[in-house]
């Protein structure tokens, strides 16, 4: 695990259902047998070394006779799945009004399909394990609940050409993430650009960025990098940051155009 809290939660949950398993009289191997688990998963969670499913924890909650009180800890569960950098950002998204993003190497967190998320995270160096990489994916599409919460921020995305030409994942891959980008646009309070490559003059050579600007008036940076990524609150790196993501939003197509780009691409893949 990636932090002290999560691996908290995790800790208390596994001597919960150990002390359920225990108080029932049954054996690991018996609990898998009962909930569909192997032994060795019933064991990695009441250490605190896995992540329990919600149906792990339905399943146990039955046949332990818990009354409710594995299947009430899901929800703390599940935020400890996420790692904490992804916790945080999202904390941040939910308190955002306006939110504004440029990426330059692949298509933005928030627009991605599972699939490309998926095929993003498998290619990494050094490898994910296939747990790492399906905590990593249910962690970024639980970030999309920031297009259905209410009131609806302002999202605004800036995309490079090649991250929309770049065939993560192959091509059906690169299809449905096409199609995702064109069911995302529809949105009256999203509005997606795209940068052409044959553009001579561009302020976002630096990398990608985001900024967001909170409910109390605040606004942040956030840049990523190769290892790291950071949350920048200084007033004057935000200011930067703001100027630079106006100048790139002009210098890129319109929304209009950026649709018209996006189908085109997709027909292209026909």
């Amino acid at each position: 695990m990636e932090d002290e809290e999560a691996e908290a939660v995790l800790r208390t949950v596994g001597r919960q259902i150990k002390m359920w398993r225990e108080t029932a009289g049954l054996k690991q191997a018996e609990l898998g047998a009962a909930i569909g688990y192997g032994e060795e998963m019933v064991s990695s969670v009441e250490r605190g070394r896995r992540v329990p499913k919600p149906d792990f924890l339905d399943n146990a909650d039955q046949a332990l006779g818990a009354g409710g009180k594995l299947s009430a800890m899901k929800k703390d569960v599940e935020e400890a799945r996420y790692p904490k950098k992804v916790r945080d950002l999202k904390k941040l998204e939910e308190d955002a009004v306006e939110l504004g993003a440029y990426a330059g190497l692949h298509v933005h967190g928030l627009l991605q399909s599972p699939e490309y998320a998926q095929a993003l995270y498998a290619m990494r160096r050094p490898a994910y394990t296939e747990d790492e990489v399906e905590r990593l994916v249910a962690a970024r599409m639980a970030r999309k609940a920031v297009f259905e919460r209410v009131p609806r921020p302002l999202i605004t995305f800036v995309q490079e050409e090649v991250t929309l030409l770049r065939p993560i994942g192959g091509r059906m891959v690169l299809r449905r993430q096409l199609e995702h980008l064109l069911e995302i646009s529809k949105l009256r309070h999203v509005s997606i650009q795209v940068m052409p490559t044959d553009r001579e003059d561009h302020a976002g050579m630096m990398g990608s960025l985001r900024v967001l600007k909170l409910r109390d008036g605040k606004t942040l940076g956030h840049s990523e990098g190769q290892l790291y990524d950071r949350v920048i609150s200084d007033p004057r790196d935000v200011q930067i940051l703001e100027m630079r993501y106006g100048m790139i939003r002009a210098q890129a197509l319109s929304p209009d155009e950026s649709l018209a780009f996006i189908e085109k691409r997709l027909g292209d893949l026909t």
